[in-house]
């Protein structure tokens, strides 16, 4: 059995957790330079009700998987399979036990973005938890998401790789039937501490 390795193009890594003052919130900041990932959500920082999270955009080649099927380099649909591979970053931050990931489709195009700042957000820039681009904002804070198809994967100990089988999404991409603006990457609902608005505040719920 062949394996093919198509790499990502562009990934970013938004959220509206607190900087290191606590105080402010990186609804604005941009992470699209920086070398890690992260998917994270925490609950009771500040007040017994305060959540923040982060969540993870990552798009892919399709067009040039869809030229490699058309050169006859991958096999037809139905005898391929597409799998979403990411390795763990080592780290010395607590990690996310007997938790679920949600890898969705994202349903509105997106920029990658220069920001490297993973610990205080002083990157400001787009994409971020507010906004797809430097025109347009997401319908719905913290990204806009196909709700099918969805994957999941569980971490037992939150120090796993992620490989997910995503065949039936990159099948849809290749075909048109769905367009390929990449996946959204994130705990599930179950496993996110939710908030609610533009603001970042801490109540409510968002989708």
């Amino acid at each position: 059995m062949g394996i093919k390795k198509y790499f990502a193009t562009a990934d970013n890594t938004i959220t509206n957790a607190r900087g290191l003052n606590i105080s402010t919130r990186g609804t604005g900041s941009n992470m699209g330079a920086s070398d890690i990932l992260e998917v994270f959500s925490i609950y009771g920082q500040v007040t017994t009700s305060s959540a923040e999270l982060s969540r993870v955009l990552v798009d892919f080649p399709v067009s040039t998987i869809s030229s490699d099927r058309t050169a006859g380099i991958i096999p037809a649909a139905g005898n391929v399979n597409f799998y979403l591979n990411l390795s763990n970053a080592e780290h010395g931050n607590t990690t996310p036990k007997n938790s679920e990931l949600t890898v969705v489709a994202v349903s509105r195009s997106w920029n990658e973005g220069t920001g490297i700042d993973m610990e205080d957000y002083k990157d400001l820039g787009q994409s971020n938890w507010i906004s797809a681009s430097s025109t347009t904002a997401w319908t719905s804070v913290g990204g806009d998401y196909h709700a099918s198809p969805s994957y999941t994967q569980t971490l037992d100990t939150g120090v796993e790789d992620v490989s997910i089988d995503i065949t039936p999404l990159v099948e849809q991409w290749v075909a048109g039937t769905k367009t390929n603006y990449g996946v959204g990457i994130k705990f599930s609902p179950a496993y996110e501490a939710y908030l609610s608005n533009s603001s970042g505040q801490d109540s409510g719920s968002i989708p």
